[in-house]
């Protein structure tokens, strides 16, 4: 018997295939409910980190929807939908992992003018929720990763556009997966620099609360390129 030596970081993407080819199969139908993650980790034999980064390659594939408190949940798509996107290459191309983070760049700084021109009161209230939260858990990396991409995506929300707030789902998931690939960029560990990502948000808040689309979109670029130059020194200093 050949047996093919399986690298450790890869078996998140042969879990993601394995769960792909059941709901492809029909034997996950649309809106049934994924075992919890801890279940999920127990049967497959991983750690936590390993099945959440299998979680986030399907709901980069938009084969699940990750509801916040409630678990994962099997969506209805195309078939078009169902072919995976391949994204190795930008693991291993700075080149391309720029790109990404261009195209999220340019995302999200519309988002940001969108939102300080259409937002509500409600959405402000989200918004500070969220910085009240990021701000009472400062220094606490998982949380603080978690509580930035609540941030980005409830401030999607705010644009009131369902296919800008799709295109972050998709974008960001595929960013995650990224800097999860090159050992992450632990910036949510160091008090320091999560302070003052707090205040880059916090800055981008005030602005939509101002509907100062201008300066919404300025310190939205601002945050995000202090994101991108925190990631490609990581890299280059993996490479």
């Amino acid at each position: 018997m050949e047996v093919t030596r399986i690298a450790a970081n890869k078996i998140y993407e042969q879990i993601a295939e394995q769960i792909k080819q059941q709901i492809v199969g029909g034997k996950l139908p649309p809106g049934h409910k994924l075992p919890s993650t801890r279940e999920l980790t127990e049967r497959y034999q991983v750690g936590r980190s390993t099945m959440r980064e299998a979680l986030s390659m399907l709901k980069a594939m938009g084969l699940i929807e990750i509801r916040q408190g409630e678990g994962c949940y099997v969506r209805s798509i195309e078939d078009i939908e169902m072919e995976a996107p391949r994204f190795e290459f930008l693991f291993t191309s700075l080149e391309a992992v720029a790109e990404l983070l261009e195209a999220r760049i340019s995302l999200e700084v519309a988002n940001a003018g969108l939102a300080a021109a259409k937002r509500t009161d409600e959405d402000l209230a989200a918004l500070q929720n969220v910085l009240s939260d990021m701000d009472s858990e400062l220094g606490t990396e998982a949380v603080g990763e978690k509580q930035d991409m609540r941030f980005h995506l409830t401030l999607a929300k705010a644009t009131h556009n369902s296919i800008m707030v799709k295109l972050l789902e998709t974008i960001s998931a595929q960013v995650e997966l990224t800097i999860r690939e090159t050992r992450r960029v632990r910036l949510y560990a160091n008090k320091a620099i999560a302070s003052q990502l707090w205040h880059e948000h916090k800055a981008i808040f005030d602005a939509v609360a101002a509907r100062d689309v201008e300066q919404a979109q300025a310190e939205m670029r601002r945050h995000l390129n202090h994101v991108e130059d925190e990631l490609m020194k990581s890299m280059r200093r993996k490479s």
